[in-house]
């Protein structure tokens, strides 16, 4: 619990600690990767650090998490904790990491904003730090207790059995070496994949289960093309091949299919197709009596990856149906599914659970239609590849 003489200080420096955030974290990263090369070489992604994608989402979450404690210092804001808690769990962060991390992240708030961090400044936005880092080590102990990875140990050594290309992406199959069961996952999670580059670097990406086959963990990969954070999507399709071992850590994930049997929405725009696909896998393979809505979204047919899965699979199910919107069709396609995805053309049931992966644009515009829908905002969950920009930007 905060001293109010700490959510005070908070309070009065927040508007300035705001508005510098941008600046702290890009000086922040500066120094952590000063300090400590490997964290960039061997965890950090460079591509979002290239880009700039990093900072932005590391300023979001304080701004956010701040504000909330502000507004109810007794109610951290779970549902961003938990999102960033499997991110981390999925690269095995530790606790003894978050002390690196606030020693950096202090020492770019004093270089900021300088005499302004008055000792009894520092020693409140350090409050702040230590209940944001608390709840997440405590939230990562437990992921990893569940998942069976005590001490953030999650990764593990795999061959690629099966490689099965789909226009520009590429779905791996892969079993452990020790020739263990893969381990249980949850609809809608991703894994880590850790790979060796040319420079020497191990760099991480995470990539959805698209399905979950009963001997093999099975995720997703697209190539990216002219973008710094391509880098390993790359590789994999360019290097790996079956029998090569790759190292991949075990699944997490918080946006996965809910149990019971409501109405669910899966909608996706380009390779945010992967987890809705992964959920539509278990759907039919429960022979689930759910309605169900796909919807998916695309530049055209050629770039829709599982474009024939997702008509398979929707075929299996008794009580689904598949709506598809093209920007650009290569062949004739209906004019009314041309374009942006426009849900108050397919009607949307009272009590539906949706589930939404794809850019950012793309999720705002389908969140914002399901809202005037009268869908509650807690019925509404998302996946976003990449930092969570959606807090950088509210």
């Amino acid at each position: 619990m905060f001293s109010e003489k700490s959510i005070e200080a908070v309070r009065a420096t927040l508007p300035a600690v705001r508005s510098a955030l941008g600046q702290i974290a890009s000086v922040f990263y500066d120094k952590l990767f000063t300090a400590h090369a490997e964290l960039l070489r061997d965890l950090f992604n460079r591509g979002n650090q290239a880009s700039g994608e990093q900072q932005q989402a590391l300023a979001g979450s304080i701004a956010t998490f701040a504000s909330a404690l502000l507004e109810n210092p007794g109610t951290p804001p779970e549902a961003m904790l938990s999102r960033i808690a499997h991110k981390h769990a999925s690269l095995g962060i530790t606790p003894d990491q978050y002390a690196i991390v606030h020693t950096n992240l202090f020492a770019a708030i004093a270089e900021v904003l300088g005499e302004a961090v008055t000792d009894e400044v520092a020693a409140a936005w350090s409050e702040v730090y230590w209940s944001m880092a608390d709840a997440l080590i405590a939230i990562e102990a437990r992921l990893y207790a569940e998942a069976g990875t005590p001490g953030g140990d999650v990764w593990r050594d795999y061959r690629v059995v099966g490689r099965l290309p789909d226009n520009d992406v590429v779905t791996f199959l892969a079993r452990p070496v020790d020739g263990s069961p893969p381990p249980a996952s949850r609809p809608g999670q991703y894994v880590s994949v850790q790979v060796e580059l040319p420079d020497g670097a191990r760099q991480i990406r995470q990539y959805s289960l698209s399905g979950a086959p009963a001997e093999a963990l099975q995720f997703t990969v697209k190539k990216v093309v002219g973008r710094p954070d391509g880098e390993v999507s790359n590789h994999l399709h360019e290097r790996v091949a079956e029998g090569d071992v790759l190292r991949i850590g075990a699944p997490f994930g918080d946006v996965t299919l809910g149990d019971g049997d409501g109405p669910v929405l899966l909608a996706s725009a380009g390779i945010g197709c992967t987890p809705m696909i992964g959920m539509l896998n278990h759907l039919a393979g429960t022979g689930s009596p759910r309605r169900v809505i796909a919807v998916h979204a695309d530049r055209a047919q050629g770039t829709h990856a599982f474009r024939a899965d997702l008509e398979q699979l929707v075929a299996k199910l008794p009580n689904a149906t598949a709506h598809i919107w093209y920007e650009d069709p290569e062949s004739p396609w209906p004019a009314d599914r041309t374009g942006l995805v426009d849900l108050t053309a397919i009607g949307i049931p009272e009590g539906i659970t949706a589930y939404l992966c794809g850019p950012l644009p793309f999720l705002r515009a389908v969140r914002a239609q399901l809202r005037e829908l009268g869908v509650p905002a807690a019925d509404i969950h998302y996946e976003i590849f990449g930092p969570d920009l959606w807090l950088a930007q509210d």
